[in-house]
């Protein structure tokens, strides 16, 4: 669903995510991250693509505010707990071995409401517009 939202969004430049049909590698990712049913009430089969993803926006200065002015959603630098959790890679990597685009941010979903999620990200990706705009 973030994803989606991400993916849909007018300041978000690319949305990764193998659950998107767009994602260059959705059709491998819907093989291996297929889970069967395990209960009778749940007889609907389910890809499970997990809750990580990431996305850019147009800039180093952009990815900053958007991490910023998030209110729900923490930033960190090690991604991977049951709150979620945002992280600009590329601020922490030496620049002489950079590897992450400046607008990139990497997202762990965690276990809070995903509507709390996407407007926390619609207004961050909102403040950080008019930061750099």
């Amino acid at each position: 669903e973030l994803a989606n939202f991400l993916h849909a969004h007018e300041n978000v430049t690319k949305c990764h995510y193998p659950g998107l049909e767009s994602h260059p590698q959705h059709d491998i990712a819907k093989q291996q991250m297929f889970a069967k049913a395990t209960s009778s009430a749940n007889e609907n089969n389910k890809n499970m693509f997990g809750g990580m993803l990431s996305f850019e926006v147009e800039s180093e200065a952009m990815a900053m505010a958007v991490a910023g002015a998030v209110r729900i959603i923490r930033r960190a630098t090690s991604l991977g707990g049951t709150e979620s959790l945002i992280e600009h890679r590329a601020s922490i990597e030496p620049p002489e071995r950079r590897t992450s685009p400046p607008g990139l941010l990497r997202l762990s979903v965690g276990l809070e409401d995903v509507d709390d999620l996407r407007n926390d990200l619609d207004a961050a990706l909102k403040i950080a517009s008019k930061i750099c705009h």
